[in-house]
């Protein structure tokens, strides 16, 4: 029976070591697997795969960075002398133009003239900037030039003010509004939601009667498992309305509106955690505190809140994670206009957010595509550093004997 005994327990002890080993290595291959495709948008050209930009050959201009780009086709940028060219109109040329300048007969069966008839529209005008398909680049033409692309850039991605990874010729991937708008709803949720969760907190730990706590603590851990589709609901029919009416706006899809419905979503997590920390301080410092003459209240806040602080910061940093991480009801009451915010009574979007919208209609392998994960990174790396931080403050009120 001892035998028998001592294989049950060494079968448990490989069955659980491997199973820990499994699990951990599925997480750092999900790590390494994010960053490897977010990484990968580092790789790719600033204009978009498959076309080019190409100039005369008398102009002198050799590159330009994504940003130019977009200023000259969004007619913003409209003298070369602006971009370190010689003076002159710049005339943007989209591919699709060829075709109101001449016939389909002029353009050959099978459009097998289209190089030929590209490279005579460019060689005439020396301001001209033409984007075009690469397979209808005239490549005996002289008189046209390739603009050099450069890849997209660190700085592009993360000093960028624009998110539209979807418009021509140049694709914006300016994140930081995103990482603003992410940061900007989270701050404000917590600070809603810490002062009320650590509130109700002691209210049920310390306060309560056992026959109210027993009713409203179910009632609140019930509130933890709605679905966040069902709290977007109900930010969309009711706090939508209710911000727009009270502050006169012209709509209430908010950052207000999205630090409002967080901090909803987070209040049970901080609820349940803080105040079973709070239950869990022993009851001889309780009883120790009373009997040196403090009252309920100064055994409250001088004794069992420090005791339990390592879980309410447990209960804070589940609370960001939770607000950081959120996606379905934040898209639906925020707005989603990828803008950096100057004030919380505007329309943003967060990094969940734009992944969610816009992960279905990314070409897989696509800039776009990598883009988005590298936004996964990002949102990956900003959770690991709030933990760090949470569990280093942790530590030093424990060295320090708070």
């Amino acid at each position: 029976m001892k035998k028998l005994r001592k294989i049950t327990e060494q079968i448990v002890k490989l069955l659980l070591t491997v199973n820990g080993g499994v699990t951990s290595l599925a997480i750092l291959l999900i790590i390494v697997f994010l960053f490897k495709e977010g990484l990968g948008l580092f790789k790719n050209p600033s204009v978009e795969k498959g076309y080019v930009l190409c100039v005369n050959s008398a102009n002198n201009v050799e590159r330009l960075s994504s940003y130019e780009i977009k200023q000259i086709f969004d007619w913003k940028t409209t003298d070369w002398n602006e971009i370190g060219g010689n003076a002159g109109t710049i005339a943007p040329f989209r591919f699709e133009e060829i075709f109101s300048l001449y016939s389909d007969e002029e353009l050959g069966e099978d459009y097998s003239l289209l190089p030929e008839k590209l490279g005579e529209v460019i060689a005439k005008d020396i301001n001209i900037i033409a984007y075009i398909p690469q397979e209808f680049f005239p490549q005996n033409n002289n008189a046209v030039k390739i603009l050099t692309s450069e890849n997209i850039r660190f700085s592009d991605f993360f000093g960028g003010t624009e998110w539209l990874p979807t418009t021509t010729p140049s694709p914006q991937f300016g994140v930081f509004p995103l990482i603003l708008g992410t940061l900007w709803i989270s701050l404000f949720a917590i600070l809603i939601a810490l002062p009320l969760g650590v509130g109700v907190a002691v209210y049920l730990s310390e306060l309560a009667s056992e026959r109210v706590r027993k009713i409203l603590k179910p009632a609140i851990e019930l509130l933890a498992g709605i679905p966040s589709v069902v709290y977007g609901f109900f930010g969309l029919v009711v706090l939508v309305p209710l911000v727009q009416r009270t502050f006169n706006l012209p709509v209430g899809e908010t950052a207000f509106t999205g630090s409002l419905i967080l901090a909803i979503m987070a209040l049970p997590t901080i609820i349940t955690i803080a105040e079973d920390a709070m239950r869990n301080t022993p009851r001889a410092m309780r009883e120790a505190s009373l009997a040196l003459g403090a009252t309920h209240w100064q055994t409250i806040y001088k004794v069992i809140i420090p005791y339990s602080s390592s879980g309410i910061m447990a209960a804070i940093v589940l609370g960001i994670g939770r607000a950081i991480g959120e996606t379905m009801a934040v898209l639906m009451v925020t707005g989603n206009a990828a803008v950096i915010p100057s004030s919380l009574f505007q329309p943003i979007r967060t990094i969940p957010a734009t992944i969610a919208a816009e992960l279905g209609e990314a070409p897989v392998g696509g800039a776009h595509y990598q883009s988005l994960f590298l936004l996964g990174s990002i949102l990956f790396i900003i959770t690991m550093i709030i933990s760090i931080s949470a569990e280093f403050i942790s530590r030093r009120r424990q060295s320090k004997g708070i």
